[in-house]
């Protein structure tokens, strides 16, 4: 691996760091990069020992796709130790996915018989009983309008805050229990009226 010195400002020894990466030329991976031109390229940042695990974590998820041999591998990962800036890290993974490739969606309409099966929703018992009693109506003569609209307004009030399924059956309650009530309604003062007026 060649080593690239900078100077130090003042006349102290040179500083020597590991030579980036630049994909393209022999082999790639492992050949050497203008220090000028990483600066450049805005990667000159310090890495952080996160950076550098980030980096070997994709080295070995293309390792394991078969993208690279094992000597590769090893040397790419110990240049990834030794990197010091997120340039060099970046360069040394640019040739390589993000992680594992992504399989492909599956395309099509799914078979009916792979589809979950979907649960209708529980029926409320209020409003089950609101639809007896309205129905009711009409054999017992009214006489049971009045809790079939009791519990179809109960049902409906309940089924708003649970989700129960049942709205026909408590509309069908209301519906003969409303009529029921205003028909005896009816009767009761049409009786009242002709007392009085007897």
């Amino acid at each position: 691996m060649e080593i690239r010195g900078d100077p130090v400002v003042g006349g102290g020894a040179p500083v020597s760091y590991p030579s980036p990466w630049q994909p393209g030329q022999g082999q790639g991976w492992n050949q050497p990069r203008p220090w000028h031109e990483q600066q450049a390229a805005g990667h000159s940042m310090l890495a952080s020992t996160a950076d550098r695990e980030r980096a070997v974590d994709v080295l070995r998820a293309g390792f394991g796709e078969g993208r690279m041999q094992q000597p590769e591998f090893e040397k790419r990962v110990a240049r990834a130790y030794a990197a010091r800036t997120v340039g060099e890290l970046a360069l040394l993974v640019s040739d390589l996915p993000q992680g594992p490739v992504p399989l492909p969606a599956v395309s099509g309409p799914v078979p009916r018989t792979f589809l979950p099966v979907s649960v209708p929703p529980k029926t409320n018992e209020k409003a089950v009983g609101s639809a007896i009693c309205g129905v009711l109506c009409l054999v017992t003569v009214g006489l049971t309008g009045i809790p079939a609209v009791i519990l179809g307004h109960s049902a409906r009030s309940e089924m708003r805050h649970t989700g129960e399924g049942g709205e026909g059956l408590a509309l069908t309650g209301l519906v003969f229990g409303w009529l029921s009530t205003v028909g005896w309604a009816l009767l009761v003062t049409l009786l009242f009226v002709a007392v009085v007026t007897s």
